[in-house]
């Protein structure tokens, strides 16, 4: 079973969003992406990192941070 990777990744408009997608479609070993456009939150699970996938996102210009980084208020 894989991990759930959750970023907080700037989705401003439809191409952005392509952009990504198409970015993350090519991760290996990945189950499922999701994409909510109203928290600008991304999610991807299977057999990746974080890392991975904010590396991915940053070599097509996007900036991503962990989605726990962000929320830090909820503890």
């Amino acid at each position: 079973m894989g991990s759930m990777v959750e970023l907080k990744v700037g989705l401003h408009c439809d191409e952005c969003i392509k952009k990504i997608l198409k970015a993350i479609k090519k991760i290996e070993d990945i189950e499922t992406y999701n994409v909510d456009t109203k928290l600008n939150k991304v999610m991807v699970t299977g057999n990746v990192t974080t890392e991975e996938v904010i590396r991915v996102l940053q070599k097509i210009g996007k900036n991503a941070t962990a989605w726990e980084d962000t929320q830090n208020n909820n503890n």
